[in-house]
This record gives C-alpha cells, structure tokens and sequence, in this order.
C-alpha cells in the first residue's frame, strides 16, 4: 500500500484492475483504493508480470502493507511471495450472564398487548430492561411474533452493527488537521511575503487570450504556477522532500497544486515536469486536474510526489495566504486576491493590479535570506510573461 501523503495511514482495496499472469508495464493501473481522499488509481513502477495478489477487495491495508507480488521481467516463476499481513484477533461476541432460574419457572401466557406495545412475554421485558436491548429490534419466535425470552438471549449474543462511518468531510478534516499539526510541531517554519505588480503579466495574458477560444484561454492562476516553477530551476533548496532526517532535492519540478472539494477539504496532486510544460500545456494539465479530483481518478504518484505546493485564495478575496507546509515537503507557496491599488510607477503614484505572494519554508534546509531571493525571482518572472 503506498504512501499518498503524510496524512495516510490505510487504505481500503477497492478493486483489483490487473490478474495473476497478466502482464504490466510501468504507469499502468494496478487497483484502486479508496482513502478519505476519495477513489485513488495505484500505479505499477515496474515492467513484469503479476504473480501474486495477496490482498481481496474490501480489505484495510496500513502503509507499506504488501498488496501484490509482481515478477520483474527476466526473473523466473515461482519465487517466494512474502505472506499476507496476519489478521487481526476477531472480537468475541458479547455474551451475556446466565439468568438465574427459579426453581419452577413462571408460565408464559400470551396478551394482546395495547395498540402500538410490543408483544412481550414478562420474562423477556425484564430482561430487555436489563440488558438495555430495545424490544423493538427483537424479532419475536412467539404466538402471533411475541418476544420470547430466549429471542432476547438471542438478540444479546448477537455482534453489535459497526458504527456508521463518519461524513467523509469529517474524516478528512481529521486527517488534514493531524497533518498541519505534525507539520507545525516538526517543521521549524519562517514565512516572507511580498508584493507583485501584475499589470504587466495581466495585459499580456487579456491580449493571448483574445486570439485564443474562451475553452482554451490561460487563467492568471497558471502564470503563478509557471513562475514559481521556473524559479525552482535555481533554487533547489525549496523544491524536494526532507525523509530520515536529511533533505533531499529533486531535480524533477513536481507542483502540488491546492484544490478544494465540493464536499469540503482540500487536496494537493501534483502536476508533474510543471516546468517543462508551455502556458497551454500546463492549464491543460490543472483543468485536467481539477476535474479529476472532483469527479474522482487521481493516480496514486500525484500524491505521493509533489516536491511542492502552491496554493492560492484570490476567488476568495483574500489578501494574503500564511499556508503550512505539507510533510514531507519543504515549503509551500501562496497568492492572494489580485486587486487594483496603488502603486509608484517612475515616480508617480498610478493604480496598479498587485497580489501578495507569500513563503513559508523549512529552516533546517533554507533561511529568509534564501526566501527573499526565491521569492524576488518569481516577481521578475511575473514581470516578462511572453518568457514564461
């Protein structure tokens, strides 16, 4: 079971898409399993064939737990399979205490009981009473459906039904705010903010978009997205994840992108080579993304490989965004609401569109002056978007 984020820890096996002996190539689907952030697609990361599926639809697995035995290509057949995870003890049913009889035991004799009263013997309510077993659930084995008193025997041996799961809303507010609260205890976070002057980047973008159509036309959010990546090319020091203690940087830029669900929460999949992709490209990728984290289909390495993530706030009008980084990543970077103010422009004070960016990042790998600079690159970016 991989990994999708530090606030993972099980998964539930919804469906296995691949047989024993069929073969796989790296990228293709596996299974699909289900966690609080929805229906997830699990990724092969080898060529081979599969040999062994150790687990069966509807089984709860922990992370790192081993789902399938996949033979490498060249490798021979048969090689031993690790067992499956042994499963926990089952909790014995409830057994209640015997009741103590008299010597002669009292005859039962049925009643019409009035309108809307269970039928019960008298034995069987106080022992309901008792056990604190609603009669009403009690399938009655008397004359015309009476309950018994061996039904409410019955019905105290009986497994209790699970509790209904908890709103998936509820579960992920959990599991994200058990994340933010590892991150702020184990990161040792500093924040810088910054202003940028978006009316160049705006006027470029109005006027590609005019020659564009209105399905395919850029949205400001993918020039901060653009910028940030290309800044990543010089400044390593925010782009990759901190694991056994020890920073490692990625050469790959792959953006996490926020995005919020219709159901409430959010999620961060990662776009991957996000610097590799032109303008177009790239807003076909966050629309594609978008779209799939709504209606479902995320594959599991666009949550477990983000080496960064951007969020921003600007639809919600606000100004400026102090984000948490996500574990284990090292920084996380946010833009706020771009709004007219005022600005000074050669010496003179002119109504300008700005926005916030802000950084919060890791000080065991970086410092202010580290994120000053960082930050500095994406407004210059910002600044020549025809280069972006």
């Amino acid at each position: 079971m991989p990994s999708l984020g530090a606030d993972m820890d099980s998964g539930i096996l919804v469906e296995w898409l691949k047989q024993v002996g069929d073969p796989v190539e790296r990228g293709d689907i596996i299974a699909v399993v289900e966690t609080h952030k929805g229906a997830i697609e699990i990724e092969v990361f080898q060529r081979g064939v599969v040999e062994t599926l150790l687990a069966h639809p509807g089984d709860r697995l922990m992370v790192g737990a081993t789902m399938a035995v996949i033979r490498g290509a060249g490798e021979a057949a048969g090689a031993a399979a690790p067992p499956p995870a042994v499963p926990p003890p089952a909790v014995p049913p409830r057994v209640a205490p015997p009741l103590a009889r008299s010597a002669m035991p009292p005859m039962v004799r049925p009643t019409l009981p009035p309108a809307g009263q269970i039928r019960a013997s008298p034995a069987a309510r106080r022992r309901a009473a008792e056990l604190g077993i609603d009669l009403a659930a009690v399938k009655g084995s008397g004359p015309e459906g009476a309950v018994a008193l061996a039904d409410v025997e019955r019905a105290a041996r009986a497994p209790a039904p699970p509790p209904p799961p908890p709103p998936l809303a509820q579960t992920m507010r959990e599991v994200i705010g058990a994340a933010m609260a590892r991150s702020k205890r184990e990161i040792p976070h500093y924040y810088l903010s910054t202003t940028i002057d978006m009316e160049p980047a705006l006027r470029w973008l109005e006027a590609a978009n005019r020659e564009r159509p209105v399905t395919d036309r850029l949205l400001p959010g993918v020039l901060f997205l653009k910028a940030v990546a290309l800044a990543l090319r010089k400044f390593h020091d925010f782009n990759g994840m901190w694991l056994d203690g020890a920073f490692r940087s990625s050469e790959a830029v792959h953006l996490g992108v926020a995005i919020s669900l219709r159901q409430g929460g959010l999620i961060a999949p990662a776009i991957h080579e996000a610097d590799r992709l032109a303008l177009p490209a790239l807003m076909a990728a966050f629309r594609d993304l978008v779209c799939r984290v709504r209606a479902g289909g995320l594959r599991s390495s666009e949550l477990s490989d983000p080496t960064i993530t951007v969020t921003s706030l600007g639809e919600q009008t606000v100004d400026t965004v102090m984000p948490v980084i996500y574990p284990p990543q090292v920084a996380i970077v946010g833009f706020g609401m771009v709004a007219e103010r005022p600005w000074v422009v050669d010496g003179a004070v002119v109504p300008r569109r700005l926005v916030s960016a802000s950084l919060a990042a890791d000080h065991r790998v970086s410092d202010g002056h580290q994120g000053a600079r960082f930050l500095a690159a994406v407004a210059a970016l910002l600044q020549e978007p025809d280069k972006l």
